[in-house]
């Protein structure tokens, strides 16, 4: 597959069933996520006055984390590909007068106006079809003393809570052909020296990475709602979209059960690891 034909298929997705699963899922995954928007904040310290890019900015929490940051003179746009996510976002900021959000592709999007100080992202660059050329076409919005910050997942080994409940499912459903190394998704960037590749192919000369480690938590008295939640997202759900009902119900009842035992003071605690990314421009626009 082309990476003309990947990027599409990224596109069609988030405006289709896996972006109208994530804004139906928003609340949670905005819960579940803040430490590494907590992390990814201080690693990256935006300050007052300055102008961000929230590059996959979703349904608007980073965003609005931002805009707080820089306020009161300062500016954050939110980009996204998903028009039904970025609905969510709309709502979220509509009384944040120093954020505004654009319908738009990393890879063709040019930024309005003086430069970024920070292009941000927490799990949106994962998803880019054509990495090289979208980090490139982003860094043409950087100023020369900006910087690229991002988190993405770290690899399935290192992140239980979705190599769980996959493994769970995988009781139930075949495997899926081997996985394209150079797929977008949830885990493309879980090799911290093919994100540095990329990066610098795309004219960050000075990269740095730092893991992430945390807890996923999910409350323990409704096993079934937090099992279907997580039949719905990321490898799971992109595994389980296109299977019949019964076997979707299935796996979601495998899942329940392999969370069951792990089950402590009312809350199941799943280890995660994120990798924390910072990217220095080369200065060139």
């Amino acid at each position: 597959m082309t990476e003309a034909d990947r990027h599409a298929r990224q596109v069609e997705a988030w405006n289709g069933p896996m972006g109208a699963q994530w804004a139906a899922n928003e609340a949670r995954t905005e819960r579940g996520l803040a430490p590494v928007l907590e992390a990814l904040l201080a690693w990256s310290a935006p300050t007052q006055g300055q102008r961000i890019v929230d590059v996959g900015c979703g349904a608007g929490g980073t965003t609005l984390a931002l805009a707080n940051a820089v306020a009161p003179t300062g500016e954050v746009i939110g980009l996204d590909v998903s028009a039904v996510i970025l609905e969510a976002a709309r709502a979220r900021l509509a009384d944040t007068p120093n954020a505004r959000l654009e319908l738009a592709d990393a890879l063709t999007w040019t930024l309005e106006g003086p430069p970024a100080d920070l292009l941000f992202s927490r799990f949106g660059v994962m998803f880019f079809g054509n990495p090289v050329a979208a980090f490139a076409n982003l860094r043409r919005a950087l100023a020369p003393a900006g910087h690229f910050a991002f988190a993405a997942w770290a690899a399935l080994e290192d992140n239980p809570w979705i190599n769980l409940p996959l493994q769970a499912a995988l009781t139930v459903i075949p495997p899926p052909p081997p996985a394209d190394p150079d797929e977008p998704g949830q885990l493309a960037f879980g090799n911290p020296a093919r994100v540095q590749r990329i990066l610098h192919d795309a004219g960050y000369p000075r990269v740095h990475h730092r893991a992430f480690d945390f807890t996923m938590r999910y409350p323990a008295d409704d096993l079934a709602r937090t099992a279907a939640g997580l039949a719905t997202m990321g490898q799971v759900g992109r595994l389980l979209r296109d299977r019949p009902d019964a076997e979707r119900t299935r796996a979601t009842e495998a899942i329940a059960a392999a969370l069951a035992p792990l089950a402590q003071d009312a809350w199941i605690v799943l280890p995660a690891r994120v990798w924390l990314f910072r990217a220095t421009s080369d200065g060139q626009r």
